[in-house]
């Protein structure tokens, strides 16, 4: 394996309980999605589960992001990952999930903040063309309850994990630049599926243009769901332009696990991004693995 930093934190995880809280889509059997059939994750996933994942890799800190459950249980998955973190340690922050166009916006907001890791909030914008069309969501770029919505987590010190697809990023970060005093991070690097050509040169146009918004990170985590027989050879390309688009002070690496579990181990995940990142300094990799995300996160380790 490539050399190991001293301390690494896992920028973006997630962790579930499916006997006490309902995922719309890990509750549907037998249905395959755009990253591939899910079935071999659909089983509870702790900490303990995540802690035997990671091994032995200096994993120090980790950021839990919301993972599809059903609207009426949005405060009872944060209030789960919140008692896995009192009781084994992971994970140190939390992305919730609030539809920050709802009527209830406010008030499920004040109930997330009840609970001591939550560092801020995922609304996905976009994921796959054809799931997108069926639930809407791109239609949040042009919805003024959503900008609105935005506005209102700046007051409460809260950020913004946004997760979108190549053929949104340039009307996202017209959007996102208008709310600058929002930190927010890119997840999935921007989602890059399109790996044609014209497909990489939209998104790396579009990653381009969101890196003038001076408030922001990219997290490069969940490749896996668009490059399903990936190889560090694959990945290389993905990796370094994201790196080379934000710098390393504005980069942080994340498993996605379980989902990427799909894919290939946790170590062999963090192996390949140890890898493609042994040319960069010693200072420049510490920010990579675990400063950025510490920061960013505001993770008191």
């Amino acid at each position: 394996m490539a050399s190991l930093p001293e301390r690494m934190l896992d920028a973006h995880h997630h962790l579930w309980d499916l006997d006490d809280i309902k995922h719309t889509w890990l509750a549907e059997k037998g249905v395959v999605r755009f990253f591939g059939d899910p079935a071999p994750i659909q089983k509870n996933y702790h900490v303990p589960d995540f802690r035997k994942d990671h091994g032995d890799l200096p994993m120090v800190a980790s950021v839990h992001v919301q993972c599809g459950v059903a609207l009426e249980h949005n405060v009872k998955e944060t209030e789960f990952v919140q008692a896995q973190s009192d009781t084994h340690g992971f994970a140190n922050a939390i992305i919730a999930f609030c539809d920050l166009t709802g009527a209830g916006a406010q008030t499920e907001l004040d109930q997330q903040q009840a609970f001591s890791n939550l560092r801020g909030i995922r609304q996905i914008l976009g994921r796959d063309a054809v799931e997108d069309a069926k639930l809407g969501t791109n239609a949040l770029l042009e919805n003024p309850a959503f900008k609105m919505g935005l506005r209102t987590l700046i007051g409460r010190n809260l950020s913004f994990d946004l997760q979108l697809t190549p053929p949104l990023l340039l009307a996202a970060a017209k959007l996102f630049k208008s709310v600058e005093a929002l930190p927010v991070a890119i997840c999935h690097a921007g989602s890059p599926q399109d790996f044609s050509k014209d497909g990489m040169k939209e998104w790396e146009r579009g990653l381009k243009d969101f890196a003038e918004h001076g408030n922001m990170i990219c997290k490069i985590s969940g490749l896996g769901m668009f490059d399903q027989n990936w190889t560090i050879d694959s990945l290389r390309e993905r990796v370094l332009r994201t790196i080379d688009i934000f710098g390393p002070s504005r980069i942080a690496f994340g498993s996605n696990f379980p989902v990427d579990k799909l894919y290939a181990s946790y170590v062999k995940t963090f192996e390949a991004f140890l890898t493609l990142t042994e040319e960069f300094s010693k200072s420049e990799r510490e920010d990579m693995f675990f400063n950025t995300a510490k920061k960013f996160y505001r993770i008191e380790i």
